[in-house]
């Protein structure tokens, strides 16, 4: 299945790419810069993460986004550090929020951009006192990707031997050249459920999803988890 949505994501990646071809600033500045286009992402009122790689050997080096609706707040998380800057800010992937703040039900969604460029080994940290601890990374996150078909589907995560979940989000991306529509959004139920440490996310797909590509719509589990202590 891991493989079905890499390939996925691969294809519509090169459709969407030149769709948005200079719509977009995360290669802005960059004199090596690779392009990186995610999928819609579906942004309710609740708040939505979605995780953007990189390929191997390159990190983030700008980032950018799409917006069905002007009332889309989209922000990424960060890592502390001087100066602020690829390697120290950013890793090799980059995680959105995204959040619809305006009024009223409506089919809001957002596009991911990420520029990479070759990872270099980023700055270093210093401590500012010498009995304090610097900030570090504590946790990390465990990524599954669910390709969406019509009917039932299932997946199932976990963070692992020796770790715990912190927290565990999903998120609905499509493939699509636009953004989707109300009734496609409406026809996808998705329920997670998570005991213990394992996560299990059920979606169905209703009739909406026949005018769709086979492979066009992803729900990406993301687990936060740290390693027991």
């Amino acid at each position: 299945m891991r493989r079905a949505a890499t390939i996925a994501a691969v294809a519509c990646a090169a459709l969407t790419a030149a769709a948005s071809a200079g719509a977009t600033s995360e290669c802005r500045g960059l004199k090596v810069c690779v392009p990186v286009t995610g999928p819609w992402v579906v942004a309710p009122s609740t708040g939505v993460e979605f995780q953007l790689s990189c390929p191997k050997r390159f990190i983030v080096g700008g980032l950018d986004a799409e917006l069905s609706d002007r009332a889309i707040d989209v922000g990424f998380v960060g890592g502390l550090g001087s100066p602020v800057n690829p390697g120290v800010t950013t890793t090799g992937a980059a995680v959105f929020m995204g959040r619809f703040v305006g009024g009223g039900a409506r089919a809001a969604s957002f596009r991911p951009h990420i520029g990479c460029i070759p990872a270099s080994g980023g700055g270093q940290r210093a401590p500012t006192a010498y009995h304090a601890f610097t900030p570090g990374k504590p946790t990390f996150r465990v990524v599954k990707e669910l390709t969406v078909r019509l009917g039932l589907n299932r997946t199932v995560a976990t963070c692992g031997a020796g770790r715990h979940l912190i927290r565990a989000t999903n998120a609905v991306g499509f493939y699509t050249l636009t953004p989707p529509t109300a009734a496609v959004i409406a026809d996808l139920h998705v329920r997670q459920v998570v005991r213990g440490e394992r996560v299990t996310v059920v979606a169905r797909a209703g009739p909406a999803f026949r005018s769709l590509a086979p492979v066009a719509a992803i729900i990406q589990l993301d687990l936060v988890c740290a390693v027991n202590a």
